[in-house]
This record gives structure tokens, C-alpha cells and sequence, in this order.
């Protein structure tokens, strides 16, 4: 009777929980080796479209190494990634034909957003138009042969051209010399938005994993490490959600691009040389998408040599690139469709740049609240708000918006002198009902007369970076062209005498001061207003 009574149990929570009873795929079943020598691809492709026949299941890899060209998600099928296992993406062999990663498709949008950002299928894992499909761990995804947008391949782990003195690499230079003979158009001139030198032949890989158009997306609890150009590129995703990751990488660590209803919980990003976890809104699609309904929290981004968060040594290189180490929170810069209803809160910044949210395609930056932010050793402007309009999209003449934006709670030392506190918009278009609150800063100082003395740029069509306006004119605070302002229990000191004032208002109206306290050794320069 009690054998009886548990197999109608058993039936019971299967019926209720189909999940738990799915079958199980072993990719070595598939002919899969894992020994990090054999090409395992066809098996692993094979072991997902079977699942995928037989209705749904998990496909999984036992320990091993696993090494991979382009890995094809699909439909109700979940990978799972075992203690020990790592999918390792293989270097591409561009001399042997069709040996190599899957290329990029074709999008007649790719001129409004980087390359990286308009192609899907040139990736280790990718999927388009899916439904129910998750990554899980304790795994690791190790990018090893995977392009940052330079090149055939990244350097190893870790590693970068030797800097000129004087001359800090950008984020493409740091991997020296680009290796396509074949294409000299390529090999020199300035890295802009979008460029041609980011563009990469058919067989080279530049991202871990890219998700296009997909719904129900669940991406939990494994390691990427050498994540390439994007270690997680998700644009048109609506009902993801990304816990429990540790991504240290070489680029990007996770763009979440016009997605909509998206929990991003629990994740450790160190991506010195790009953005940690940035949301966009951008053309890729062919049309102009929000992101939207986004949480962030409980997240840890930074900024250390690649490869250090992973090992636990957290090790700082002194130079980078124009900027210093980027490794932050970012709204923006592609943002045609807009950002709406964002919350981020109780995030940590290290040695990196501070949370930055840019508006500058046209479309409307609203809803956005953030709170409980500790920050140390940060490099630029702790708080940077910015209304552009630089237009990259097809024929848009529209002013974007910059509206109700509540920043509460941050806490943050060690930041640098070149930079405040930065929220700027455009003339005859001021960024709208900011409120900043409870919010304590230290910065280092020192600045002098002659900054104080100098003119920002406005720069409304350049690209949103804090260092591209040089040193502000004053150390705390540096607003312009912004409407209804409301500073309300604001503490910002600096360890150095400064000659520049703390505060800058200019073309500011509405502007509520409650509570606000500045000072820095030496003789304070009374707040300018203008």
C-alpha cells in the first residue's frame, strides 16, 4: 500500500512539475569526447536537436573540456553545464574551409550600431526565436579562441600590448597588431562608432553567447571567462533571467539590448576593458525597441586585470586605455528605442568607471531609480546623467528625453579629481526632474585655477564619455541644461586643497537644495551659477 501511495506520488509532482521528470541528453552519448583535444560541435548540436524532437529536455555535460565552434540553441531546451565541465571555444582555422564558427548573418541595419552589436550567429552559443530555453551550472564557458572585434583572436587571458608612453591603447589597440592581410582598409585609423576595423570575416567568433528575439530565458549560476566582444549578448529577449553568473572577461561583459521584463541578480562582471552589465536600445532590430522592465541587484561590476576576479587576486593594472578600466553600470550609448522603468540597487563598483546613463539617439531615458550603491577606486564621474544628440538611427530628427531619474543612497571613495558628479543635457533640451538624495562621495582633489577657468564643450552629436570633456570646471557638482533638480542630504569632500568650486549650475532652473554640504582643505571657490 505505501509502494502504491508513493508511485501515485511520483505521478502526481510530474504532472505538476514536468521540469523535474525532463529527459536527459548526455552529449558524450552524442560522440562527444570532452577531452579539450576533439572537435565535439556535431555531438553537442546533435544532443540539443534531439532533445529538441523529443519535445524538450536538458542536455548535458559531464566533466570534461568540450571544444566548440558555434553551439545552436534551441526550443524547450536547457543546457547544463556540471561541476568540471567547460565549453571551450576553439580557435578558428580560417585556412581550412568551413572550419570555424558559424558567420554572420546579414542586417541591413548594421551601420547604426557596431558590428558586434548587428550579427548573432558568428558566436559560440547562440539562438533566434526561441522559447524556454536556459543555461545553467556550475560550468564554465571559456572564450579562448573567440574574437574582441580586432582581430581573428583576442590575446590570452589577461594580456595586452606593452603602452606607449604617453599614449594609452583604446579598447581595440590593446591586442597590437590586426592580423587580416587580406583587408587593409581595416588597419588603420582611429576606433570610432560604428567602424569598420570591428568587422570580422566569416568563420570568426566574437561572442560567448548571443540571443536574438527569445522569450523565457534563463541563464544561471555558471563562470565565463574570455567572453570575447560580448560575453552574453541578449537584443529583443523578453522574460530573461541572468543569476548567479561570474563573468571575467576581456570586453563586454553582458548588453542587454531592447529587452523587456529582465532580472539580472546576483552577478559578478570584471570586464577591465569594456562595460560590465549595459542595457541598450538599439537598431539592430530595424526598428527602434525599448528596454524596459528592468531590475539589477546584488551585483558586483568591476575593473581588475581580466582573469584576476576569477583567481581571487584582483590584481590592478595602473594604465589602460583613454578612461582608465571601465568594468561599470550603463544605460546607453545605443538607445534609439529608449530605456523605461529601470531599477538598480544594492550594486558595488571597484576600480572602475562610474554608473553612467546616456540618452543621445532620439529615443526617452524615464522611470529610472537607483539605490543603495557602494563605490570605491572609482576612475571618472561617479554619477554621470547625459542628453545627446548624437541620432544614430535611420533619418530620426526627434530630441530625446532625459526625465524622472531618483539616484538615492550611494556611498563612494577614492574617486577620482578629473571628474564630479556630471549631468548634463543639450541646449534647448535640458535633462528633467533629477533627484538626488543621501548621497556621500570623496574625491581625491587637487584640482587648479586654470581648470577652473576652462569651458566645457558641449559636444551634443560626440560620443557620451566622461573623459572626452576633459576635467570639469568644478569638483563635486557640474550641471547644465537640466530643469527641476533636487539635491536633498549631499556630502562631498576632497583629501586635496582644490582651486576649483565644488558646485557648477549653469542654464539649471528649478534647482532645490536641502542639506548639501561640501569641503576640501585649503580655501573654499564659492559655488558658480550661471
Amino acid at each position: 500500500m505505501k509502494y502504491l501511495i508513493l508511485v501515485m506520488l511520483s505521478a502526481f509532482t510530474a504532472l505538476l512539475c514536468p521540469s523535474a521528470n525532463a529527459a536527459r541528453f548526455d552529449v558524450r552519448a552524442f560522440g562527444a569526447k570532452g577531452d579539450g583535444q576533439s572537435l565535439d560541435t556535431a555531438a553537442v548540436n546533435a544532443a540539443i536537436q534531439k532533445a529538441h524532437d523529443a519535445g524538450g529536455g536538458t542536455v548535458v555535460f559531464e566533466a570534461g573540456t568540450y571544444l566548440c565552434y558555434s553551439i545552436h540553441l534551441r526550443s524547450r531546451v536547457g543546457l547544463r553545464l556540471e561541476h568540471g565541465a567547460v565549453i571551450l571555444a576553439a580557435e578558428p582555422n580560417l585556412a581550412v574551409s568551413g572550419e570555424g564558427y558559424d558567420a554572420p548573418e546579414q542586417n541591413a541595419w548594421t551601420k547604426y550600431q557596431d558590428f558586434g552589436h548587428s550579427h548573432f550567429h558568428n558566436s559560440l552559443i547562440w539562438g533566434e526565436d526561441l522559447e524556454d530555453v536556459s543555461i545553467t551550472g556550475p560550468g564554465m564557458i571559456y572564450g579562448k579562441g573567440l574574437s574582441r572585434g580586432n582581430g581573428v583572436r583576442a590575446l590570452p587571458v589577461g594580456q595586452f600590448i606593452p603602452l606607449q608612453p604617453g599614449i594609452p591603447p583604446d579598447v581595440l589597440a590593446a591586442d597590437g597588431p590586426f592580423d587580416f592581410p587580406a583587408r587593409p582598409d581595416i588597419i588603420s585609423g582611429a576606433f570610432g562608432h560604428p567602424s569598420a576595423r570591428d568587422t570580422l570575416p566569416a568563420g570568426v567568433g566574437n561572442k560567448a553567447i548571443a540571443l536574438k528575439n527569445c522569450r523565457g530565458v534563463t541563464l544561471s549560476d555558471f563562470t565565463i571567462l574570455h567572453g570575447g566582444h560580448f560575453a552574453i549578448l541578449a537584443t529583443g529577449v523578453d522574460n530573461l533571467k541572468i543569476d548567479g553568473l561570474l563573468i571575467d572577461t576581456n570586453r563586454d561583459g553582458m548588453d542587454i539590448d531592447s529587452c523587456n521584463n529582465v532580472r539580472i541578480t546576483r552577478c559578478s562582471v570584471n570586464s577591465p576593458w569594456d562595460d560590465g552589465i549595459c542595457l541598450k536600445a538599439s537598431y539592430a532590430l530595424g526598428t527602434p525597441r525599448a528596454c524596459e522592465n528592468v531590475s539589477i541587484s546584488d551585483c558586483f561590476v568591476s575593473g581588475f586585470v581580466e582573469g584576476t576576479l576569477l583567481d581571487g587576486t584582483r590584481r590592478r593594472q595602473p594604465e589602460h586605455f583613454r578612461g582608465g578600466p571601465m568594468g561599470r553600470i550603463k544605460l546607453g550609448t545605443e538607445a534609439n528605442g529608449g530605456f523605461r522603468n529601470i531599477v538598480i540597487s544594492n550594486c558595488v563598483f571597484e576600480h572602475c568607471r562610474g554608473l553612467a546613463l546616456e540618452e543621445v539617439d532620439g529615443g526617452e531615458m524615464a522611470d529610472i531609480v537607483i539605490t543603495n550603491i557602494s563605490m570605491r577606486d572609482i576612475v571618472n564621474s561617479p554619477i554621470f546623467i547625459r542628453l545627446g544628440e548624437r541620432h544614430r538611427a535611420p533619418e530620426t530628427k526627434l530630441q530625446g528625453q532625459a526625465c524622472r531619474i531618483q539616484i538615492s543612497n550611494i556611498n563612494a571613495s577614492g574617486v577620482s579629481a578629473e571628474h564630479g558628479i556630471m549631468i548634463m543635457g543639450v541646449p534647448g533640451n535640458p535633462v528633467r526632474d533629477v533627484s538626488l538624495s543621501n548621497i556621500r562621495i570623496a574625491f581625491a582633489g587637487g584640482g587648479t585655477a586654470d581648470e577652473a577657468a576652462r569651458t566645457m564643450p558641449e559636444l551634443e552629436k560626440g560620443y557620451p564619455e566622461p573623459h572626452l570633456f576633459g576635467r570639469t570646471p568644478s569638483w563635486g557638482i557640474f550641471a547644465r541644461h537640466v530643469s527641476n533638480l533636487r539635491l536633498h542630504h549631499i556630502q562631498l569632500s576632497a583629501e586635496a586643497a582644490e582651486a576649483r568650486p565644488a558646485l557648477w549650475y549653469e542654464k539649471v532652473d528649478r534647482l532645490k537644495e536641502d542639506g548639501l554640504e561640501c569641503w576640501a582643505p585649503g580655501k573654499m571657490v564659492p559655488a558658480v551659477r550661471r
